[in-house]
């Protein structure tokens, strides 16, 4: 009987290693499909770069006259900036467009919300794509940046 129970417990440690072999190989197996499955799918959905749209050259930088822009609470803004333009445009784009989208944007705005960098920034951003698309003509971008060259608050 003594050998019986010896062969018992002999053919149980057998099964547990086979058992655990067993799992790890299908845990690796399900890992190197997932990691194979993602790294298809980002390769079929990303953007082509031939189908990307090409960034325009850069052509000349037309700087605008400084203005002075009403804030809050009596508070005002003094902004200059620059426009650059694309190497496309024939001659220098007229900036009272930007002028006025930038009085528009920035109007009695509170003077705390723009003293971060970080608010600065988002509503950097939001004035060039705007003024970007004030002057794009049949799809075609005249102004490719904006530039700060003074901002002043008081």
């Amino acid at each position: 009987m003594a050998n019986d129970e010896k062969a018992d417990q002999k053919a149980g440690a057998d099964e547990a290693p086979k058992k655990s072999k067993k799992k790890l190989i299908m845990i690796i197996a399900i890992v190197v499909v997932l990691l194979g499955g993602g790294a298809g799918g980002y390769l079929m959905l990303k953007p082509s770069s031939a189908t990307a749209e090409p960034e325009p050259e850069p052509g000349i930088v037309v700087p605008l006259d400084a203005i002075t822009i009403n804030l809050a609470d009596g508070h005002f803004l003094k902004l200059k900036l620059s426009l650059q333009a694309t190497a496309d445009v024939a001659e220098a784009p007229d900036g009272s467009k930007a002028l006025d989208i930038a009085i528009d944007l920035y109007s009695n705005r509170e003077m705390a919300e723009l003293m971060s960098n970080q608010e600065r920034e988002r509503s950097k951003a939001e004035l060039k794509e705007k003024i970007e698309a004030a002057y794009t003509v049949d799809k075609e971008k005249e102004i490719m940046d904006v530039y700060f060259t003074s901002f002043v608050i008081q």
